[in-house]
């Protein structure tokens, strides 16, 4: 009967808002083994960085001081030897990452109130003329060797030209879905396949290896992401609120200032530290757009992948200093973080 008893106090629930001894257990072991699960990695990158060669070779070894003799030669080596070589990426990396991630935010915000609070109709011949005219502009300048600054300018006047008198006698056009789709599945689409053009680009404009080739590229690449997020967030925001606003005679651009964006500091948080995230981590555009000038962080890391094989120590001590920001802001961020991605993904 004791026995029964107890069984019954481990399976059953003292009182409705508490869990069952057992069912604590199992939550707690699941929490326990995805702990070990998210940090291991994280352990292990950080203790090689403290390993000689010889450590990483006849390992494994999980305990400094016990299994090996911990050592700062891989640090010593990247920040006193070649410490010029390791800094100057790290800047590079800070300097692209956020100029990046605050311009992506900021446009991408503005985009997205648009599409939520405005109805757009746009014509279908305009959209065919503007590609029309984007490929004639490449093939002058590929080509006929046309100055691109001339031709771009020419076709901006073509184009304003075809909006003021053709273009109102088409009528099909396309609404806020159709540039909402058109725009995530840019994001869709391989970087792979536009990395080419992108380059060939940029040496046209002899901005190679430049700051504002990677922060205007990461940019772009990520503002569907800024979009398609601050696009829900936004759409939560009742529409009272600012017709309230506009009784009282504010207008359009200090509504959303004043009061759209402070009510979705959460998700703008939550917004920011995933493109942040993207753009520090990125390597496929970094690596055909930087040199030695703009070398970012993951080149580097990669670099350590010689003739001799993959050179762990280094590689290790790179990844921490490289971890260390992102998570340092994500703690700093993390009740605005948790709370925007609870916004985004809660309805009603």
């Amino acid at each position: 009967m004791s026995d029964r008893s107890f069984i019954a106090r481990f399976i059953e629930r003292p009182d409705p808002a508490s869990l069952a001894p057992a069912a604590k257990i199992a939550v707690y072991g699941i929490l326990f083994f995805w702990t070990l699960v998210v940090l291991g990695p994280l352990y292990w990158v950080l203790i090689t960085s403290f390993k000689l060669p010889i450590d990483v070779d006849n390992g494994p070894f999980y305990f400094p001081f016990i299994d090996f003799k911990p050592s700062l030669d891989a640090w010593h080596y990247l920040f006193v030897e070649v410490g010029r070589d390791t800094v100057r990426p790290y800047i590079n990396s800070v300097v692209v990452a956020l100029c990046a991630t605050i311009a992506a935010v900021i446009i991408g915000s503005f985009a997205a109130y648009a599409l939520v609070r405005i109805r757009f109709q746009v014509k279908i011949a305009a959209i065919v003329t503007f590609i029309g005219l984007l490929i004639a502009v490449v093939l002058a300048v590929a080509v006929f060797r046309v100055n691109w600054a001339l031709a771009g300018i020419v076709a901006v006047a073509l184009f304003l030209i075809f909006l003021s008198t053709v273009a109102s006698r088409f009528k099909r056009g396309l609404g806020n879905h159709d540039i909402e789709f058109w725009i995530i599945s840019n994001r869709i689409m391989p970087p792979i396949v536009a990395v080419l053009p992108i380059y060939l680009m940029f040496q046209q404009l002899h901005l190679l290896d430049t700051h504002m080739a990677l922060i205007a590229t990461y940019t772009a690449v990520n503002l569907p992401i800024v979009v398609w997020l601050m696009r829900d967030f936004f759409a939560g925001i009742p529409l009272k609120i600012e017709e309230s606003a506009q009784v009282d005679g504010c207008g359009k651009f200090r509504i959303f200032f004043t009061i759209v964006l402070p009510l979705a500091r959460s998700s703008l948080a939550a917004t920011f530290m995933l493109v942040l995230i993207l753009c520090w981590n990125e390597y496929l555009l970094a690596l055909f757009l930087s040199n030695a000038n703009v070398q970012t962080m993951p080149i580097l890391v990669s670099a350590q992948n010689g003739t001799r094989g993959p050179q762990w120590w280094y590689m290790s001590a790179l990844i921490v200093i490289m971890v260390a920001p992102v998570v340092a802001i994500a703690v700093g961020l993390q009740k605005h973080i948790a709370r925007g991605i609870l916004l985004g993904a809660v309805k009603g």
